[in-house]
């Protein structure tokens, strides 16, 4: 059973979520979908506490949402909804692994710009 302040304060954020696309100029599809996808990431996170978790799905929704017309665009997906669930389903993970991966990067196997000549 989860804990009774998770289950509130999910509750708190999905009606917050579902008047924010009442709102005048929010593409309502897209942005539940990208709570959805958010919140798909959230849960399967568990090994991240949860201030961690409210954070990354915040982060989620937003870039979900204005990501989505681009996946929309460049994969020719109709629905925005969707579009947008897949874009912050995946963003966070793909941006955690870059940053770790950039941890580990050794700077002199970088490639450097400029001309070969």
């Amino acid at each position: 059973m989860t804990e009774p302040t998770s289950t509130g304060s999910m509750v708190a954020l999905a009606t917050g979520v579902g008047l924010a696309s009442l709102l005048p100029g929010i593409d309502a599809d897209a942005f539940i979908g990208a709570f959805a996808g958010a919140t798909l990431f959230v849960v399967s996170a568990k090994d991240l506490s949860i201030w961690k978790r409210l954070i990354y799905l915040a982060i989620s929704v937003v870039a979900g949402y204005l990501g989505g017309t681009e996946v929309m665009r460049r994969f020719d997906v109709a629905s925005s909804g969707l579009a947008a669930f897949f874009c912050a389903a995946t963003i966070i993970t793909l941006t955690l692994a870059l940053i770790e991966r950039s941890r580990t990067a050794d700077p002199a196997r970088l490639p450097r710009g400029g001309t070969d000549g």
